[in-house]
């Protein structure tokens, strides 16, 4: 059984990590390779610009450290924008050789991010997808060990539904744009979360916030919160 981090570990893992302290040394992960380097060179030169829809450098560096940390190997995104989220996810991929899917309804997008992954030197670890998600989530085999979701708001419960029962044991959800007292459909998709009851949530207040959700139980059968 994979195991995962409790919740104070976590955010102590993020401290002890750099990610949150603040700090006047920018963050890097330890260099280890060639790949490395081009990847910080690739988001040192768009720093500041990754607009439409993109999350922050410290969202992304969160989910590095999540996936660096678990040792995650098969990830799944549900939005892929123009593809700041997905270089974080993949760089931390290639230390496990892992692989990542992305998804964007958008053409636009799409063609921005694969173009984007390959300049980051990160296209072997991606499969991006142009679809809507609303159809291939569903349809996809997983098991994925890391997904986060980044699409459209209001169908974020019915992606949760439909990628939970896919997650392994040990296995972590993170859903962006997620704050506590969020009205709406915020907070109903975080009502939702605290009643799965194999699922530990926890909230990442820096960047654009961010629910974490680990899988703490083997799914049997369909239980209450998948349905």
């Amino acid at each position: 059984m994979r195991t995962f981090l409790s919740l104070a570990a976590l955010a102590g893992f993020l401290l002890t990590s750099g990610a949150w302290t603040g700090e006047a040394v920018p963050w890097q992960p330890a260099p280890q390779s060639d790949l490395d380097a081009q990847v910080r060179r690739f988001l040192d030169s768009r720093r500041g610009y990754w607009h439409d829809m993109n999350v922050s450098d410290a969202d992304g560096r969160a989910m590095f450290d999540i996936i660096v940390g678990h040792k995650y190997k098969s990830a799944l995104e549900i939005g892929t924008s123009t593809g700041h989220s997905g270089i974080w996810i993949a760089w931390a991929l290639s230390k496990s050789g892992g692989r990542l899917i992305t998804i964007d309804i958008d053409r636009y997008r799409h063609e921005q991010a694969v173009a984007n992954f390959k300049a980051a030197g990160l296209a072997p670890y991606i499969d991006a997808r142009l679809g809507d998600a609303h159809e291939i989530v569903p349809a996809l085999p997983g098991p994925f060990d890391f997904v986060f979701s980044d699409a459209d708001k209001e169908w974020y419960i019915n992606y949760a539904k439909a990628v939970l029962p896919k997650i392994s044991v040990g296995g972590c959800l993170v859903t962006h744009n997620v704050s506590e007292g969020g009205w709406g459909r915020n907070g109903e998709y975080l009502r939702y979360l605290r009643s799965v009851p194999d699922l530990e949530t926890t909230l990442v207040g820096r960047g654009g916030g961010m629910s974490v959700s680990y899988k703490k139980e083997a799914v049997t059968g369909v239980p209450e919160g998948y349905r």
